[in-house]
């Protein structure tokens, strides 16, 4: 159902095909309404979200065929299905990452994860270090990573064949010089064992019995990369493991978690013979990574 669209002729002013995009998804519980219905709104016309608002204010109006996509598109938004999806587009850092069914939506939070390894990675004497996202879903932090420390060699692994597909996707797309491996992350690369500088991690750390609230998460997201087992941290433990093996003295390994892990985690990292473990909020000031040095 699409009511609270306009339908007629004289309803196809910008302004008012805007103003009624924001009004249904308002509606609909959507957060962030006017954000989502600027970009569903850009996506039909091929115009950034300044261009969106910059044609609200010279007026004008919308195509027909136009006004019935963004109503088609509006109505998926308002049914909750993620706006990434819907756009087959997500931000990451400097990048626009190719998402769908199959694959976690890159969060605004592990950008600041990412940042985390780019900044090890950087400091790290090697001419050619070697990083490792162990998890890489849609490819998000390996490809900022490789387009942000051009010189390093970066790999990928991924278990699942979906999310895989869309990596490999965005490595195309991007030109990005990373090597992406499907496979268990627990078992993962082990002709790299001693050499890795950096190894990071978004690995799947939700408690099992935590389902989350929002419904484009607990119902879009794939559940092998949410759930972590039922304390959230099984695939922590295999990934602290590893990380070990790959990386040679003094390399970093850099994870994202929930917000209340982070002393569970530091209590295994430490028992695993990690040092100079640390802390690191997101710009909601909650726990939300955790690096360690080999």
């Amino acid at each position: 159902m699409d009511a609270g669209m306009p339908r007629a002729v004289g309803d196809r002013s910008f302004r008012a095909v805007r103003e009624a995009a924001v009004a249904r998804l308002t509606a609909a519980g959507v957060p962030d309404p006017e954000v989502d219905a600027e970009l569903l709104l850009g996506h039909v016309l091929g115009l950034s979200r300044g261009g969106v608002q910059a044609r609200s204010i010279m007026g004008g109006e919308i195509g027909e065929t136009d006004a019935a996509e963004l109503r088609r598109l509006v109505e998926r938004r308002a049914a909750r299905e993620p706006l990434q999806h819907i756009t087959g587009r997500a931000p990451f850092r400097n990048l626009e990452l190719l998402v769908g069914p199959g694959v976690l939506v890159p969060r605004p939070e592990t950008e600041g994860v990412a940042e985390l390894a780019i900044e090890a990675l950087r400091s790290m004497p090697e001419p050619q270090p070697i990083a490792v996202d162990l998890g890489t879903g849609s490819g998000a932090i390996a490809l900022a990573l490789a387009t942000e420390v051009p010189h390093a060699g970066v790999y990928a692994v991924e278990l699942s064949p979906e999310a895989a597909e869309w990596a490999r996707r965005n490595i195309a797309e991007t030109g990005a010089d990373g090597e992406l491996v499907v496979g268990d992350l627990a078992e993962a690369l082990p002709e790299l064992d001693g050499t890795v500088s950096v190894v990071v991690s978004n690995p799947p750390y939700v408690p099992a019995a935590a389902i989350p609230a929002d419904p484009e998460v607990h119902l879009h997201d794939p559940v092998v990369a949410l759930y972590g087992g039922a304390d959230g941290l099984e695939v922590i433990r295999a990934l602290s493991m590893r990380a070990l093996a790959l990386l040679r003295p003094g390399g970093v390994l850099v994870i994202e978690h929930f917000e209340t892990q982070s002393a569970q985690i530091a209590e295994l990292l430490a028992a695993d013979g990690w040092r100079a473990i640390a802390h690191h909020r997101d710009l909601t000031m909650r726990d939300r990574a955790t690096t360690a040095v080999r």
